[in-house]
């Protein structure tokens, strides 16, 4: 696969920072888009070329819905960079990556929610960032595997992570959460339910290219959604709607875009411009009350979560992911 995105982003780099090789055919991106690197050009051409259709239609993302869930345990090679735990909250399975170069368990805790629309298990690319914040900052991250659509709803979840929220805080403990997609969605639903609570149990937050609305009906995401060459409206429709459980979309529990927007632990937003949250994270950045510190980066031309994906534009987002937590937890 490597080798694929290495000759996909060659052949897009030859053709120019604002060229786009999609099979057969290439285009220009619109102005506003941005420039980014011949990686990320060649990522978002294989992404198009092998994802876009999951989510192309309906019956696509119904289609998702009904794939069976992998694995979601750590894979070995992170197993070599952290000592792993794993307790259950729940029913349902967390795991504690702690750094090797850590002498115990960090006093105050990082948690980590992984991606997928709420339908996809945790991958690699998730359980990488999450080693990489556990080696960079020093701190304990949990990661609880949320149980997914058709099967699992949305207030499970939200339970569940306040139910660890709650577990690490204990005796005026603080925690940070961090969250990509999905995950940052449901990361920022977990701070709005602890906004207003004198002890503040969460120290920072950091969304990157999070699922702010569930019904999507942001008047500026179909301008986006015409250069995101991974995600389409239509096939996550149906995956929201399962995920919602009958509870209405626009519910604050649900799409954080509702709730509480004021008394917010310092926040942190990173998105690309080619990419369908980016309409909302806009809005969230507008929203935020005054009194919560908003530190907002977009990357030009940088495709969905792109902290997580093989390119250059991830490392300063990692690295800014790293600070913040840092800033929010000293």
């Amino acid at each position: 696969m490597l080798l694929v995105l290495v000759l996909w982003g060659a052949v897009a780099g030859a053709l120019g920072g604002g060229c786009c090789l999609f099979g057969p055919f290439f285009y220009v991106l619109p102005p506003g888009v941005g420039v980014s690197s011949w990686q990320m050009t060649g990522v978002a051409a294989f992404v198009r070329l092998a994802y876009k259709r999951r989510f192309a239609t309906e019956a696509a993302g119904r289609a998702v819905l009904a794939k069976a869930k992998g694995r979601s345990s750590p894979p070995p090679g992170i197993r070599k960079r952290c000592v792993v735990a794993h307790r259950q909250v729940h029913g349902q399975d967390v795991y504690v990556l702690r750094s090797r170069r850590a002498a115990g368990p960090s006093e105050q805790s990082v948690i980590y929610l992984h991606g997928g629309a709420y339908t996809s298990e945790i991958v690699k690319e998730h359980w990488a960032l999450v080693a990489y914040l556990a080696e960079r900052t020093g701190f304990d991250v949990h990661v609880p595997i949320y149980g997914l659509a058709p099967r699992h709803h949305a207030l499970e979840a939200l339970a569940l992570v306040t139910e660890v929220i709650s577990d690490l805080t204990a005796g005026g403990r603080r925690c940070y959460l961090a969250g990509d997609s999905a995950g940052g969605g449901l990361a920022l639903l977990a701070a709005q339910a602890y906004a207003g609570d004198p002890g503040r149990p969460v120290a920072g937050l950091t969304t990157i290219a999070p699922w702010l609305d569930l019904t999507m009906s942001n008047p500026g995401i179909p301008a986006v959604e015409r250069v995101d060459p991974w995600l389409t409206r239509a096939g996550l429709h149906p995956i929201a709607a399962s995920w919602a459980g009958g509870v209405p979309l626009t519910d604050p529990r649900l799409s954080p875009l509702y709730g509480r927007l004021d008394d917010l632990p310092p926040l942190q937003v990173l998105v690309g411009t080619r990419d369908i949250t980016l309409p909302d994270c806009r809005a969230l950045r507008d929203r935020v009350a005054p009194g919560t510190p908003v530190t907002y980066h977009e990357e030009p031309g940088a495709i969905h979560v792109y902290p997580l994906l093989p390119v250059p534009e991830a490392r300063p987002g990692r690295e800014a992911i790293v600070e913040h937590i840092r800033k929010s937890l000293a």
